[in-house]
């Protein structure tokens, strides 16, 4: 399928742009809803089914995919696992949802257009040509092959015809642009009286016996988590002395081995083209195409034709100028007459799923090889035989390490006295994670596995990156315990002064209010309260720079009547309290008034969001069971 896309032009781009393109596309592709007995069901969508595996493979993908994006940023202490795979989850069900519904309603996407739309991808071309080896590296580097992710594109493509079925005719009448205007674009005046509850909380006095009683009565939230200290060794490619510098014999063993791939620069044939599409009429075209190739024949020149009859948008301007090719680059039937030909001479038409092609060779470059005693060469085989070594180095030992890990099941001292390591301790730990490798999610789950917390043996060898290796095992553990009423009395203490402070400023809140609607000015109310007033301008309900609950609460007050002020309150972002005052509502002015387009985008949007809710109560999902048994939490165990 697509042979061409996967047999066109070369290089290679970052592998993590992928990520980018296949998260909008189903990433867990249409044949991982084929599936074999004994695997769990995860999922029921309407007459489709999720298997564990499915989403286990989904949740992997996207796991890694967000690793690459958040690289250095990522904190394994903040990563919220539950809530990832509640995402991964609705997002395969919400697809399977979209994918059934445009099956039934018969949409299709053919091969024409899944090749402009994968060929339209930036990631996927060089000098504006496909190139096959970045193509296929990419798409290796998540676990998938071009037939599967040409299935997903083509599943993705048939969504957006249904989607765009309903967006693009999505429009809003003027009466409703005006009142959508009035509601967003005008501004609210609105001054507000701020009641700080940390000052409230300081003055509240607590008993110890409140204190103890509240203790007794909320024990549960006093728990002190079980916590683990691990005892580890750890084997590191990077720590791996520098194998000694190789032989001139063994230099030029790994030059021959290496030479064709990595010494040697290919042929290149500088081509241009004139492409005479099919239309309707395919002999129509060919005939159009042997016209043209008579001009040529007659001594017109080939760029000015190019720029005049060629139908490639590509390369017409540039006189059908393709830029310098080597083999693999061009679908079969291009090349093959490609590299028939010699310099200056033009083909007969050719044919390729794109049309019928007139090719010119413009110029050649001959393959070229470095030699064996250029001094880069030999540093570069140096180099590459000395980190081929240190990575068998680094597999024996890594082998090693698996078999005395395992030998060994109750210490240790055997495995690191016999490979050269040093035992280490992590500190102190819950399943939540910790410092150094015990931020690591793999050791997480393994320090409380039964293998190392009730077994008490070392682990399997556990991979920290494609580098490291560690082994743990129990060093200490402390099972979850009650926290006695001394450990926990001053945070007690806190969080009763913290609610019983909350509760007088929202009364003090209320009592405001209502000495403002009894005639009292703000300046009055909140000196009386010792509360700051501060002035909130002209508030628009999509302002950035306004604390966002005194916005939404300033967009639920009643407009003010009769000359009138209105009032209400909001809890700030800090906890603290705001009694406002709006004064005035200005409307939104004329000139602001976006265009009939960006309405009718919103409409469509909102059009769109609603068509996936009735097709949520239309397809019905129904859990099996829970994601975390595919993919297990450690706080659940």
């Amino acid at each position: 399928m697509l042979q061409s896309i996967r047999d066109r032009t070369s290089g290679i781009v970052a592998g993590f742009i992928i990520a980018l393109l296949v998260v909008p596309f189903a990433f867990w592709g249409i044949q991982s809803f084929s599936g074999g007995g004994g695997d769990p069901v995860v999922v029921k969508v309407g007459s489709e089914k999720i298997k564990e595996s499915q989403f286990r493979r989904a949740y992997e993908q996207r796991y890694q995919q967000y690793l690459q994006l958040m690289g250095d940023n990522f904190n394994a202490a903040d990563f919220k696992q539950a809530e990832f795979q509640k995402t991964v989850l609705d997002d395969m069900t919400r697809e399977s949802q979209l994918r059934q519904h445009a099956d039934k309603l018969g949409y299709h996407a053919d091969d024409a257009s899944l090749f402009k739309s994968i060929s339209a991808i930036p990631a996927f071309q060089s000098d504006g040509k496909f190139n096959t080896q970045a193509y296929r590296t990419m798409l290796g580097a998540q676990g998938l092959t071009p037939e599967r992710f040409e299935a997903q594109m083509r599943r993705s493509l048939e969504i957006d015809q249904m989607r765009e079925a309903i967006t693009d005719t999505a429009f809003m009448v003027p009466v409703e642009r005006d009142q959508l205007m009035q509601a967003v674009g005008q501004l609210r005046l609105v001054r507000y009286a701020e009641l700080n509850v940390g000052s409230y909380a300081g003055k509240i006095q607590i008993s110890d016996d409140a204190a103890k009683q509240q203790y007794e009565d909320s024990k549960s939230q006093y728990m002190a988590p079980e916590r683990i200290k691990l005892s580890y060794v750890e084997l590191s490619q990077d720590n791996l002395p520098t194998a000694k510098a190789p032989s001139d014999d063994e230099l030029k063993a790994l030059y021959s081995a290496e030479k064709a791939g990595r010494f040697t620069t290919p042929e290149q044939r500088k081509v241009s083209h004139i492409l005479i599409k099919f239309g309707a009429d395919k002999a129509a075209a060919k005939k159009k195409a042997e016209a043209i190739k008579a001009q040529l024949d007659g001594g017109a020149d080939f760029v000015a034709l190019a720029k005049q009859d060629s139908e490639d948008a590509g390369s017409k301007a540039k006189g059908g100028d393709l830029g310098w090719l080597k083999r693999g680059d061009m679908p079969e039937s291009f090349e093959k007459t490609e590299w028939s030909l010699k310099k200056g001479e033009t083909s007969d038409p050719v044919e390729t799923e794109f049309g019928w092609h007139l090719i010119h060779i413009d110029d050649i470059k001959p393959a070229t090889v470095k030699p064996f005693d250029d001094p880069d060469v030999k540093r570069e085989l140096t180099q590459l035989y000395q980190n081929k070594e240190k990575q068998q180095h680094f597999q024996d030992l890594s082998d090693k390490l698996d078999q005395l890990a395992f030998e060994n099941p109750t210490s240790l001292e055997p495995v690191a006295k016999q490979l050269g390591l040093k035992v280490e301790t992590t500190d102190w730990f819950t399943r939540e994670g910790g410092e150094g490798i015990a931020a690591n999610d793999a050791v997480k789950q393994t320090a409380f596995s039964q293998e190392v917390l009730k077994d008490d043996e070392n682990s399997k060898p556990i991979t920290l990156n494609d580098s490291t290796l560690v082994v743990v095992r129990k060093n200490q553990y402390d099972a979850p315990r009650q926290r006695t009423f001394d450990e926990v009395k001053d945070q007690v203490i806190k969080s009763m002064q913290e609610a019983q402070g909350k509760t007088q400023a929202e009364a003090d809140a209320k009592a405001m209010i209502a000495d403002l609607k009894a005639g009292k000015s703000l300046d009055e109310v909140a000196k009386a309260k010792s509360a700051e007033v501060k002035d909130a301008g002209a508030l628009s309900s999509n302002d950035t720079n306004a604390d966002p609950a005194l916005v939404k609460a300033a967009f639920k007050i009643p407009h003010p009547a009769d000359g009138k002020d209105s009032y209400g309150e909001a809890t700030l972002k800090d906890g603290n309290l705001a009694v406002m005052v709006l004064s005035k509502i200005v409307p939104a002015p004329a000139q602001a008034m976006p265009s009939a387009a960006q309405f009718n985008q919103l409409a469509a949007g909102k059009e769109y969001e609603a068509f996936r809710d009735n097709l949520a109560d239309e397809i019905k999902v129904k859990i099996v069971n829970s994601p975390a048994d595919a993919i297990p939490d450690p706080e659940s165990e």
